[in-house]
């Protein structure tokens, strides 16, 4: 019988087969779809943990050097443990993308130095110091997570450096790799006046019961963490996968908002609430819930989708909530409200009154670099006024703590004199880098003097300029955002840049008007990007430079740099 020719007008699937339903693609959740692994990433941790990588560093790389190591614990169990190979030097950012990991990589490796909450004595400071000073060629920086970060280390060393760091109560377990990264912590808990809480106790409980956990080894992708009992919330909690900031219910008292879902990277998401008020008694079990489902319903098929912010955005915050009460937790978490804005800065940077009487100070380095060297000065700096506790920053500061009144002036001239500055200077307090071509796989361009550079220059040229805000200024290397581009005033995404002449040479996309919740803005947003907007690397400083004097011109009385810059037209922006 043949087909109606007006029925195969109407409907041009008439008189064909009717195609099976597509089956639906599996996603990799193991609650869902089962844990065979669907990727070669997911194969090589089934195949075996990345913290079993540590016995054979030990035992047979550090014994047969650099060619003894197997590709496959090269470039990826060894993340468990700290470990990057970095950059070759002389490869110029033009082939980043075109060779493969082996032709970029050196035969030395950064290590990442895990410190939760930022805390450190200055006997692990000293440590730090001479590992840098014996086996990383005085490398060092302060990361934007807390960490310290050296170069320049060789496969034979690390096992002697892992045991004089654990000899002071510092590790490098999971400070990579799939697995819960080190937990941002408020650098003024337990120290600050105004205070709501502390929580230590729920961060060094995590970090005792479950880094180096096997059960929980083996997430999707990276999980970070963070915990504030701070009002001026600062641990950046809203691109964190986790975070717990500090808030007073109204009937309960003081515990902790809950926040999941949140990190930047080439697509940016800021963490939700949950809606809930967790007691102080319910945080680690709280984490442990929240990173369990991660584990269990985090997508593995794609890597670029198996962060937790791409299933919070499928379940949603009510969804989510629902999960973690129903199968992980066992009982209803109460409603909660949220926390308040923020009124005072979270970079900590100053002369600032200790609950107990005495004084903290917080200083900046240039974007984060640091030395060996410095790091021992800084040790003998704390220690000749009697202090052993020092605070690093998710805002690469450092904070030191316990200063007698009567000393305080004397510290400052101290850290001015080893380049450390606790003023509110114009860039330096808001200038931001990664670590860049120097040393990393996937950098464009330069980052760390280049901040430096255009810091210095814009300071001497806008002297005497009286901002009504800080601008914060972060560079960033590649498109990954690990120096949070998309939430700063000025942020710098490292490209090749093509001049007016036809010549490519390397430069920043620029983002605009970027910023987390703080007392100059009611809440997070992304910065703004317009097409064509960008600058060499030789530009820069004339570039700012100009940008903030547009500002200061053309904004309205109580106008932020963020609201000016997303208002204007394009054109005052290019």
């Amino acid at each position: 019988m043949s087909t109606n020719v007006e029925e195969i007008k109407k409907d041009p699937g008439a008189g064909a087969a009717k195609r099976p339903p597509r089956s639906k693609k599996s996603n990799g959740q193991w609650k869902v779809d089962g844990q065979e692994p669907l990727n070669k990433n997911e194969i090589d941790k089934a195949e075996d943990n990345g913290l079993n990588v540590r016995t054979r560093i030990e035992e047979v790389y550090s014994k047969g050097g650099f060619g003894s190591i197997d590709p496959t614990d090269l470039h990826g169990r060894f993340r468990w443990w700290g470990l990057y190979t970095q950059r070759k030097p002389g490869i110029d950012g033009g082939r980043t993308a075109t060779l493969e990991p082996h032709e970029l990589e050196d035969e030395y490796f950064m290590l990442r130095v895990r410190i939760d909450g930022g805390k450190l004595t200055t006997e692990q400071l000293r440590t730090i110091a001479d590992i840098s000073n014996d086996f990383g060629r005085g490398s060092a920086d302060l990361t934007d997570r807390q960490n310290i970060q050296l170069h320049w280390i060789e496969i034979e060393n690390v096992p002697e450096i892992w045991q004089r760091l654990e000899a002071v109560g510092l590790q490098t377990t999971e400070a990579c790799g799939d697995v819960p990264r080190v937990i941002l912590g408020s650098p003024v808990a337990g120290i600050a006046a105004d205070e709501l809480i502390d929580p230590t106790p729920a961060i060094e409980e995590i970090s005792r019961r479950y880094i180096g956990d096997p059960s929980l080894s083996n997430l999707p992708r990276k999980y970070k963490t963070a915990i504030t009992g701070h009002p001026s919330q600062d641990v950046v909690h809203e691109i964190n996968d986790c975070s717990f900031v500090a808030v007073e219910h109204p009937e309960k008292g003081i515990g902790y908002d809950l926040w999941v879902g949140g990190a930047l990277s080439t697509v940016p998401r800021f963490a939700e609430r949950l809606g809930t008020w967790v007691a102080p008694d319910q945080v680690v079990e709280t984490w442990l819930g929240v990173t369990e489902i991660f584990r269990d319903y985090g997508y593995r098929r794609l890597r670029n989708k198996a962060r937790m912010k791409f299933l919070l955005a499928d379940w949603g915050p009510e969804k989510f909530r629902d999960i973690l009460e129903t199968e992980y937790l066992g009982y209803k978490l109460a409603d909660g409200p949220a926390p308040e804005k923020p009124m005072t800065a979270g970079d900590h940077v100053g002369v600032h009154k200790q609950a107990d009487g005495k004084y903290y100070i917080g200083v900046s380095l240039i974007a984060g670099r640091a030395s060996g060297t410095l790091l021992g000065q800084i040790a003998d700096l704390a220690e000749k006024f009697g202090s052993t506790r020092l605070r690093t920053t998710p805002h690469q500061k450092i904070l030191f703590l316990d200063i007698e009144e009567s000393d305080v002036d004397e510290v400052v001239a101290g850290l001015d004199a080893l380049g450390l500055s606790s003023r509110k200077d114009l860039f330096r307090r808001s200038t931001m880098a990664c670590t860049g071509i120097e040393f990393c796989k996937l950098a464009i361009v330069e980052t760390k003097q280049t901040a430096a550079d255009a810091m210095a220059t814009l300071e001497e040229r806008l002297a005497g300029i009286d901002l009504p805000h800080p601008i914060s200024l972060h560079l960033n290397g590649c498109p990954n955002s690990c120096a949070r581009i998309q939430t700063a005033d000025i942020g710098l995404k490292g490209q090749l840049v093509t001049t007016d002449d036809g010549v490519q040479t390397p430069g920043f996309q620029v983002h605009v008007g970027g910023g987390l919740a703080s007392k100059d803005r009611d809440e997070a947003g992304l910065g703004r990007t317009v097409r064509g907007l960008k600058v060499t690397v030789e530009g820069l400083s004339d570039y700012v430079e100009k940008f903030v004097r547009r500002f200061l011109d053309g904004r309205g009385d109580t106008e932020t740099f963020s609201e000016w810059a997303h208002r204007v037209d394009e054109e005052e922006l290019v």
